[in-house]
């Protein structure tokens, strides 16, 4: 049975056993994954999604952060302005290995979702937001504002 998952903007054909390299996700070595995106589910019958398969999941294991090869961007100005710059990168990714392709159920699988790290960070930033007027309304705190505020 193979899938068509859909993850950090690409798609990757995948089956039992396969080995991933893709966009980092907001997981650690050795943890259990989920992809809820799939396309398409294939293996004695095909399954094509209006856009995704309904309960439909590829469960994966994350076996480490790692970093891709390096690529380098040269500009050069010329004629009048000597000036020159090389700018070096490497994408962050994250090594994954597949462990089961689940046509139906991946809803009550119970393994966390992959998420990226742009949505990680979305989580956190709105958790942090929310949690200063959480604050406000316990009343110890409260209290101790209103007598630091009178000194």
């Amino acid at each position: 049975m193979f899938a068509v998952l859909k993850t950090g903007g690409k798609q990757y054909k995948v089956q039992a056993g396969d080995v991933l390299r893709v966009e980092k996700l907001a997981a650690n070595a050795g943890d259990k994954i989920q992809f809820n995106e799939i396309l398409m589910v294939g293996g004695d019958t095909v399954t094509v999604g209006v856009p995704t398969v309904k309960g439909a999941g590829v469960v994966a294991e994350v076996i480490d952060q790692i970093k891709g090869e390096k690529t380098i961007h040269y500009v050069k100005r010329r004629r009048k302005h000597s000036s020159q710059r090389t700018k070096g990168h490497r994408q962050q990714l994250t090594l994954v290995r597949v462990t089961e392709v689940l046509a139906s159920g991946a809803e009550k699988s119970g393994v966390a979702a992959a998420t990226g790290t742009a949505d990680a960070r979305r989580a956190a930033h709105n958790a942090a937001a929310a949690a200063p007027a959480a604050e406000a309304a316990k009343p110890k705190r409260a209290k101790k504002a209103a007598e630091a505020a009178a000194e």
